[in-house]
């Protein structure tokens, strides 16, 4: 083989031909793999397929990276380069595959969504009655699920499993008297977690209008049939009452968990006990909520103080 662009080229196309005359992947497929390897042609120019090593591989991976490529389509390049050369020491006396043990970049977290606690204790109160009217049970209850969603940082599937009561077999349940809920989160691990008053206020409103469940069962939030509630139809409520009362973003059950554990963070600052309320095992996956509170901060002094701002 030579360096001549045109001979490389060929082994591309020879290539693509087995992956669709051969294998059979389809022409979206195909034309992926032709791009990604197109570009290691014209990132690699000036050497032929041979010469192209482990060192080239990593150099040409750092310079996707600082062209902020994201690190899913690295990896993706990365697997197209690498079924080549797998492919190419089959048909000549390539050493070695020259992809093999280059990893793409890790892909950094994203920061979990959190609402302001404005708009938190706005979502979650409750809605103003028409005049001569009281709330209804459906609206009782959905009051009494988002308060409390917000107010202990439960799992949709956590709230979902509640039951009136403690028995045998409950996996959780509130205890009004003592003012916390007690859930089976992940793990099977149970743990004990406080109840605000407005979340205390909202579950004995919502207790006193509570219908018998139709299945006879003991579950504390109801469907429209009478049968315990389920994590997606909570997920639906809780989107469209933030829809309807203009929340600034789209809704779901776990921002609530999020907005919980970083406002709790703000007053606080203590990472130990948002990590038991929220029943993370291991300290690093409560950890992410400090960056959350530094960015609030953050905000806040960009906002208030004189020199924070380059002009």
């Amino acid at each position: 083989m030579s360096a001549d662009p045109d001979r490389k080229l060929a082994w591309i196309d020879a290539y693509l031909a087995q992956l669709r005359d051969q294998r059979r992947l389809s022409p979206h497929t195909v034309s992926a793999y032709a791009r990604d390897l197109q570009e290691l042609a014209g990132l690699s120019a000036g050497q032929d397929w041979q010469q192209v090593d482990h060192f080239t591989i990593r150099r040409l991976t750092a310079k996707l990276h600082a062209r902020a490529l994201d690190p899913r389509s690295i990896a993706r390049k990365l697997s197209s380069w690498r079924g080549f050369f797998d492919w190419l020491g089959g048909q000549t006396a390539l050493a070695a595959n020259p992809v093999q043990g280059v990893r793409a970049p890790k892909r950094a977290k994203t920061l979990p969504r959190a609402l302001s606690v404005d708009d938190a204790v706005q979502l979650v109160a409750p809605s103003r009655p028409h005049a001569g009217t009281a709330p209804g049970p459906a609206e009782l209850c959905n009051r009494a699920m988002f308060e409390l969603l917000y107010s202990s940082g439960l799992r949709v599937s956590e709230l979902a499993g509640l039951d009136l009561t403690a028995g045998k077999d409950a996996l959780g349940w509130v205890a009004l008297d003592n003012r916390e809920v007690i859930v089976t989160g992940k793990g099977n691990k149970q743990r004990v977690v406080p109840v605000g008053a407005a979340a205390l206020d909202a579950l004995a409103a919502w207790i006193a209008v509570r219908p018998a469940p139709a299945d006879g069962g003991n579950a504390l939030f109801l469907s429209t049939r009478g049968t315990r509630v389920s994590p997606r139809v909570i997920q639906q409520r809780l989107q469209a009452h933030g829809a309807a009362h203009g929340a600034p973003v789209h809704v779901h059950p776990h921002m609530l968990r999020h907005s919980f554990a970083s406002h709790v963070l703000q007053s606080s600052g203590d990472l130990r006990a948002v990590q038991e309320m929220l029943g993370h095992s291991s300290i690093s996956s409560t950890q992410v909520y400090t960056a959350l509170d530094f960015q609030h901060l953050a905000e806040v002094y960009d906002k208030a103080h004189p020199r924070a701002k380059v002009k």
